[in-house]
C-alpha cells in the first residue's frame, strides 16, 4: 500500500520532519535543494495552511528584505500559525538588508539596544543612517534608543521614517504609540496602536492598550 505521506508536497514533508526534530539546519538544506525563494513566496500566498507555514518559516531562514512584502502580508493570514511564524520571520528579514558590513553594523546596533547601551546605539545607528538612509530598521533602532533616553519626539520622528520606508514595520508603529502615551497624547497613541494592529493582529499587548485607550477616551 502506498504511504500517504509520499503524496504530500516536498515542503510539507520537510516541515513535518522539522516539527519532529527541530533541526533548522537540515530543514534549510532540504528546502533549499528543492525550492527557490520565488517559489516559496508563491507558496506562502497560495498554498494550503501547512504549506504556507512551511514556506514562511523557510523564507525567514533563507530570504532577505526582498521578501518583506510577502511575509508582511502573511502577518494577517487567516491561519494563526502562519501569523506567528511570519512575525518571527519578518523581523529577521528587516535585518538582512544592505551589504555584509551594513548588516553587521545593524546587528551591533540591535545588540547595543538589548544591552542598554543606548547612547552607543544612537551614535552607530546615525552613522548607518547617513550612509544608508533606506534601511528602515536602522531608523527604528535609533528610535528605540531615543525612546529609552526619554527623547520621545526624536523617537517618534525615527519610527515614522521607518514606516515611510517599510509600511509593514509594526514595531515602529507600536513604538510611536508608546511615545505618544508618555507625552500624554492618547488620541495619537490610539491611532498608532491601531496601525500596529492592522499590520500585525497578533500583538496582544497592543490590543489590550487599544481597548484601554478606547475606554478612557470615551469616558472623557
Amino acid at each position: 500500500m502506498e504511504d500517504p505521506t509520499t503524496r504530500l508536497p516536498a515542503i510539507v514533508r520537510c516541515y513535518e520532519r522539522y516539527l519532529d526534530d527541530q533541526d533548522s539546519a537540515e530543514y534549510i538544506k532540504q528546502v533549499a535543494q528543492r525550492y527557490t525563494c520565488t517559489t516559496l513566496e508563491r507558496l506562502a500566498c497560495v498554498g494550503d495552511r501547512t504549506a504556507r507555514r512551511a514556506a514562511v518559516l523557510a523564507i525567514g531562514y533563507m530570504g532577505d528584505y526582498s521578501s518583506n512584502t510577502v511575509v508582511g502580508r502573511a502577518l494577517t493570514d487567516r491561519d494563526r500559525g502562519v501569523r506567528a511564524i511570519a512575525e518571527n520571520s519578518i523581523i529577521e528579514l528587516w535585518r538582512r538588508v544592505g551589504s555584509r558590513e551594513q548588516r553587521l553594523t545593524l546587528r551591533n546596533v540591535v545588540r547595543m539596544n538589548h544591552t542598554k547601551r543606548h547612547e552607543d546605539a544612537v551614535r552607530l545607528a546615525t552613522e548607518l543612517i547617513h550612509e544608508s538612509p533606506w534601511i528602515a530598521e536602522a531608523w527604528c533602532q535609533r528610535g528605540t534608543a531615543y525612546y529609552h533616553q526619554g527623547q520621545y519626539e526624536a523617537a517618534i520622528r525615527d519610527c515614522h521614517q521607518a514606516l515611510e520606508i517599510n509600511a509593514y514595520h509594526f514595531t515602529a508603529a507600536a513604538g510611536m504609540g508608546q511615545c505618544y502615551l508618555l507625552q500624554d497624547n492618547p488620541v495619537a497613541a490610539l491611532e498608532s496602536f491601531r496601525r500596529a494592529l492592522r499590520l500585525n493582529p497578533g500583538l496582544e499587548e497592543v490590543r489590550a492598550q487599544v481597548i484601554q485607550l478606547q475606554r478612557s477616551i470615551k469616558d472623557e
